[in-house]
Formats: C-alpha cells, structure tokens, sequence
C-alpha cells in the first residue's frame, strides 16, 4: 500500500481555529495529520489535546528538518507567506499557504519559481471555490440558463470598525482587497475562465478609520478580451446593501441579495418570456480541496487549485491599486 501523505501546519493560531480544520481536512482526505508548529505554547498544547500524539514544534526550521513530513499548510499572516513558503518547498517539502497566496505578484513569482526548482507542488487554499453558492452559479452558467455572462456585480461589506491587527495593517494583510476581495476575484476570474483580463480600474479610499492603514472601501472593475466586465465592491463604510451577486447573461441572469434563504434568484429569457425562479446553494464542501490535492500527489491528477491561478489573483489587486494611484486603468501583468 501506498504510504499517505504526512501533513504538517505551520500556526495552529486561534483565529477561526483554521490549524485544526486544515489538518481534519487533510485526514478526511486519507492524509496523515503529522506535525504542527506554533511560537504560542497554549496552541501546542491545544493542538497536541486536538490530535494525540502529533508532533509540536515552536521553530519553523526544526518542523522543516523532520523527515515524516511531506506537506506544509502555512496559516499564518499574509504578509508572510512568501517566505515560510520559498523555505519550505526549498526543504523538500511540498507547500500550502492559505489565501491569499502573497501580498504581491513578485512574491508569488517568487514562491513559483522555488516550485519549479525544487520540483515540488504549490497550491493556495481558495477553499470557497467549493462554496455553495458558488458551486450552484457555476453549474447554472456552465449548463447555459443565463447565456453567454456580460456584466458581473459582486462585493460585500457593511459599516464598522475592521477587525485588528492582520485585518487592518496593510503592511501586514496587504489592504482591504486582500481579505474577501481575494475570494470575490477568484470566484470572478474561474465564472469567467475562458476569458483573459485586459483592464483593470480601481477605487481605493481612506475616509473613516483614520487609525489603521488598510483602505475602507474599495472598488474594482474589470474588463474582459470579450467585452465583458466584472464590478466587485468591498468596504467597512458602507450604509446600503450590496447584492452579493447580480449576474448578467445574454439569456438571463442571477441575483443573489438575501432574498430567498440559501439560494437565488435566476431570470431565464425564452421566446419574448421573462421565466422567474430560485436556484438552491449546493453543500458546500471545503473539503474538497484536500481531497483533490491528495489525488494529485499521489495519483498524478490535475492539481486543481494551481500557484499560477492564485497569482492571477494578486495580479488584478495590485493592477487595481496602480490604478487607483494613477487615475488610468492598467493592464494586469498576469491577466
């Protein structure tokens, strides 16, 4: 029998207590929960309570020098994921970083080219591919009920203060676009994912929250080599509702505002009729993305969230944030 994937966790942090989901996650998907590292001995000990037996380690280089690891999720903050990933692939390990893959393109250009060189696998935790909302838009556009999409609107947000620390610091989270933003870019770019990118325009404000240095609001549109465009808004100032998603094709569309409980609404146009109904969301199954990593690693499979797909990411927000400077739209290095 094959021997399973060892799986390691570099921060079993307390925030959304994602060190221990990424490990349940791996084991459900027949890999092995191995190791974990933290700096704070509470979590240790919390993850040792969590999963007997594991190994724990407080120093990054002593978790990356154990040979019965041979997969490393980094949870850590964003600003960090380049170089615990680069040092983790150069160990000979394969790597995992949570979303966002990095808070800038040559970063992530960076943590690619260590893949390529030590010749092992790169993937980016976009869990909310597997969302079921998502799962449910993709199928209806995929089969074709709304037509060919031209128009995207999508965003969240609300009025208050952001959340501390790796929320707020742009230093440290990248900026307001890299939170949600992140997620909302790759929903758009995978709906869309025949298409390349050609423009990008972008809104960044400080108004209200003068003590931290993440943007407040932001805005994003941009605009596809086949005439479509996609318009995502996210902010902490803002006072009316934002449809989560309003979706537009040539034979129909999507809203998805509140409105009907766990699901949509989806308007189809057939010969001069408007025909109105509700879409339910699928399960959503995070899962999923260990489960189709493991495949890849150990039966050759198509790695189904690739570095390459996750840096287009970053490319949109950083073209948005040199346009904001600007004034000017900007094509993204990697659209």
């Amino acid at each position: 029998m094959t021997q399973p994937i060892r799986g390691a966790v570099i921060g079993y942090g307390g925030a959304f207590n994602m060190g221990k989901a990424h490990l349940s996650y791996m084991q459900d998907a027949g890999m092995e929960a191995a190791a974990v590292c933290d700096i704070d001995p509470s979590r240790t000990e919390s993850a040792q309570a969590d999963y007997p037996g594991i190994r724990v380690y407080s120093k990054v280089d002593d978790l990356l020098a154990d040979k019965a690891v041979d997969l490393v999720t980094i949870i850590t903050p964003h600003d960090s994921h380049s170089k615990l990933a680069v040092q983790t692939l150069a160990s000979g390990k394969h790597a995992v970083v949570e979303k966002p893959m990095a808070i800038s393109v040559a970063q992530c250009s960076q943590m690619i080219d260590a893949a390529q060189k030590a010749q092992k696998t790169l993937s980016v935790f976009h869990n909310r591919r597997h969302d079921g909302d998502f799962l449910s838009i993709r199928e209806a556009i995929d089969r074709g009920l709304i037509g060919d999409v031209f128009q995207i609107q999508a965003g969240s947000g609300g009025y208050g203060k952001p959340h501390t620390w790796w929320r707020s610091i742009k230093a440290v989270s990248g900026g307001l676009m890299f939170d949600w933003g992140a997620h909302f870019i790759d929903w758009i770019l995978n709906i869309m994912h025949d298409h390349e990118v050609t423009q990008v325009t972008g809104f960044l404000q400080n108004l209200v929250w003068d003590e931290f240095t993440n943007e407040d609001h932001g805005q994003i549109i941009m605009r596809f080599d086949n005439g479509a465009a996609a318009e995502l808004v996210q902010s902490s100032i803002n006072s009316l509702p934002i449809p989560r998603w309003r979706i537009l094709g040539a034979k129909g569309g999507i809203i998805e505002d509140g409105s009907v409980k766990d699901g949509m609404k989806i308007v189809r146009q057939i010969d001069g009729m408007a025909l109105h109904g509700e879409i339910k969301n699928k399960p959503t199954a995070w899962n999923t993305y260990y489960r189709d990593l493991n495949a890849h690693l150990v039966e050759g499979a198509a790695l189904s969230v690739t570095a390459e797909s996750a840096r287009r990411v970053i490319s949109m927000i950083e073209a948005a944030e040199k346009s904001a400077k600007t004034g000017k739209s900007v094509t993204p290095e990697f659209g």
